[in-house]
């Protein structure tokens, strides 16, 4: 069996490899940003947040801790920290898991079934259980104000710093200055 090192690395480099943006947090692999997609057929869909991962040391032996950075009208998640009801991971959490089922599983599940009955916001969970279709509009609000692409950094044809060199800019004399290069 590798070491926890190892497959908190394996299971980062998965990730980051998948179709997910992983921003990393300082220089360590414990602690990075992930872009989520809400899920389709829900009314998340379309919501793109910024969620923070800690890898804890006993990784993957023990779940990881995740947080919706941008605000999330959700039963089961702080509205006010962005910290996801913990029972929902660790209940289910076995070291066969990887990270991407954490954004390929469990974070959709628990979109797309919410439990009420054991809330983190129990605004949205009592909204959820008098008026569903009230709740789902609510859901649909906070998407649109608070989980679209640019909230998260996600902006479309963003340059990078070396992309907005012009031709001329980038385009420089070295050989004449190096001389020619010796056959």
């Amino acid at each position: 069996m590798s070491s926890p090192s190892k497959r908190r690395e394996m299971d980062l480099m998965k990730l980051m490899m998948s179709d997910y943006k992983v921003e990393m947090i300082n220089d360590g692999v414990q602690e990075f940003y992930v872009h989520f997609h809400g899920p389709a057929e829900s009314p998340y869909h379309g919501g793109v947040w910024k969620i923070k991962v800690e890898l804890p040391d006993a990784y993957p032996y023990k779940s990881p801790s995740i947080g919706f950075i941008n605000k999330m009208f959700h039963p089961n998640v702080d509205e006010i920290s962005g910290s996801v009801c913990l029972d929902v991971i660790n209940q289910t959490w076995s070291p066969m898991f990887d990270l991407t089922n954490v954004f390929e599983v469990f974070l959709p599940q628990l979109l797309l079934y919410p439990n009420p009955s054991d809330p983190l916001n129990g605004e949205a969970a009592a909204l959820m259980m008098r008026d569903r279709t009230a709740y789902e509009q609510r859901v649909k609000e906070y998407c649109q104000k608070y989980a679209k692409p640019e909230d998260v950094g996600a902006v479309p044809e963003e340059k990078s710093s070396d992309e907005e060199l012009s031709e001329a800019e980038y385009d420089s004399d070295d050989e004449a200055m190096a001389g020619p290069v010796d056959p």
